[in-house]
């Protein structure tokens, strides 16, 4: 089943897109925290509704972690803790997972966050349109097993299911407001933050007040938390620079320098890789891609560090991979797989019978950086290639899907093997456009869906190795995810999204 594409998954220009864990004896109390003064927090995105149709995480993923607890957390490293759920295990098969919820939560309308309410919201996600519905793709049973104990039944391994339950299919809403007529606007939760519908101004900024009686004291909640929209980078910046915000998401490189000047710390993690996808490794309609030296001499074409340093002003690490950082198969070595050598790319095409060149078809699209299509252009001609962009319109993702374009440039999000995998690599993942399988390849990944931890990890990296010698992809850069705080906000930033969960941003020491 083909995956749908969804904030968290893609970080893609157009979107700007494990098995066991245990208890924590610190994970629930009576009250949360002391509170302190007031968060303000900058938003490059708005809810279009806080109901299961518009979950969302990626930009907006602040806003449901607020006022939604999720069943797990993640940790700055990506790590799964205890949310909701103290403690979880898979049976032998890995298709049947146990949750053991904390005692005594309840939502703020006084309804009780229990094994039935965990059933009914995961059931309820399942039924509903939501954009991320793919999460529960796997899901085929849940039960409530005794009040503190419920179980997901999965239809074959899914070894993405605990980083889903930490998202929009873990949020945990009260069934009883489901049937509200303000239900899009006025959540109810069992999280850190109640929304205060009477001052928010939906679509401009959004007001949450401490929840006095949240069950987990394990970080401190401030007094009061706003959440203010800004339309553009420009925008935010005179917001920075006037000190109006305390954190925020920024992605003006070039204006960085003025926001630390203004007294903010900048906050880096890594998620997303840039680079080529050359799809059609078959030669469906592009034969010279068939040829793996094709393929290694467009890496080999392409100055990583020059572009990086041109386009992304060095906010960002050169790499040949497109397993990122925070990956059980990302090997440090493979980031200088492929230096910069045009002679060699020559050489290499010359060997593949092309030493009088080859013409490549790729899109383009008003939202892409133009500088930087017509460097690839321009570095791939100094070999040889010939490019032609044809723009597409609003049609990018959708032609690139169709497998209408042999290769293109794009981003996509690297924060776990799986993640990695359905997005490029599985023959029905959303960017293997031309459902590219050998055995080599489909051996590792059924090793990495049903095997164990260990021998994931090994298929990962083992996976990883193959593609980068094969040149499945000529990667750019991994980029740097910058997130600016003032200095009394403690950031711990995430390794799979592109701002930290609201769980993450603490008053400082």
């Amino acid at each position: 089943m083909r995956r749908s594409m969804t904030a968290f998954g893609v970080a893609g220009v157009l979107l700007l897109a494990t098995a066991c864990g245990g208890g924590s004896d610190d994970a629930a109390g009576s009250s949360g925290g002391g509170g302190t003064a007031s968060l303000v927090l900058a938003q490059s995105g708005i809810p279009i509704s806080f109901d299961v149709q518009g979950y969302a995480s990626g930009q907006q993923t602040q806003y449901f972690t607020a006022v939604f607890d999720t069943l797990l957390r993640q940790d700055g490293a990506g790590e799964i803790v205890p949310g909701v759920a103290s403690e979880w295990s898979y049976d032998d098969t890995r298709t049947v997972l146990t949750l053991t919820l904390n005692e005594g939560i309840t939502f703020t309308d006084g309804v009780a966050l229990d094994a039935d309410a965990v059933v009914a919201n995961i059931e309820h996600f399942r039924s509903s349109s939501t954009p991320d519905l793919s999460n529960a793709v796997f899901v085929s049973a849940v039960t409530a097993v005794d009040p503190t104990h419920v179980q997901i039944t999965l239809s074959q391994p899914d070894p993405m299911m605990l980083n889903w339950l930490t998202q929009p299919l873990g949020y945990m809403s009260s069934p009883d407001s489901w049937d509200n007529p303000d239900v899009a606007t006025n959540p109810v939760g069992s999280g850190p933050y109640i929304l205060d519908t009477k001052s928010t101004v939906v679509g401009s900024t959004y007001e949450f007040d401490k929840n006095p009686d949240y069950w987990d004291n394990s970080f401190e909640l401030y007094d009061s938390l706003s959440m203010n929209y800004y339309a553009d980078q420009s925008a935010l910046l005179n917001a920075l620079q006037g000190g109006q915000v305390d954190a925020a998401s920024f992605s003006n490189f070039s204006s960085l320098a003025q926001v630390e000047s203004a007294g903010y710390d900048v906050n880096t993690a890594q998620l997303d890789w840039e680079g080529l996808m050359l799809l059609d490794r078959d030669g469906a309609i592009a034969p010279e891609l068939a040829d793996v030296r094709v393929r290694q001499a467009i890496n080999y074409a392409i100055d990583k560090e020059g572009i990086l340093s041109a386009i992304l002003l060095d906010h960002g690490t050169a790499t040949s991979q497109i397993f990122g950082p925070a990956t059980d198969g990302y090997v440090e070595d493979l980031d200088d797989a492929y230096v910069y050598d045009p002679d060699k790319a020559r050489d290499l095409l010359a060997a593949a019978g092309y030493s009088d060149g080859i013409k490549l078809s790729m899109p383009s699209a008003a939202a892409l950086d133009s500088s930087l299509l017509t460097q690839i252009q321009q570095q791939l001609a100094d070999v040889g290639i010939t490019v032609t962009y044809t723009d597409v319109g609003t049609n990018l993702i959708s032609d690139i899907m169709g497998a209408k374009y042999p290769a293109t440039w794009f981003r996509l999000a690297s924060a776990s093997d799986w993640q990695t995998a359905t997005f490029a690599i599985t023959p029905d993942a959303l960017f293997n456009s031309f459902a590219t399988t050998v055995p080599e390849v489909t051996e590792l990944l059924t090793t990495m869906q049903t095997g164990s931890e260990d021998e994931a990890a090994t298929a990962a990296e083992d996976l990883n190795r193959y593609i980068v010698e094969e040149a499945w992809f000529a990667p750019f850069y991994f980029v740097d995810n910058i997130y600016v705080s003032k200095p009394t906000v403690d950031v711990t930033m995430a390794a799979d999204m592109v701002v930290p969960y609201i769980y993450l941003i603490q008053p400082a020491a």
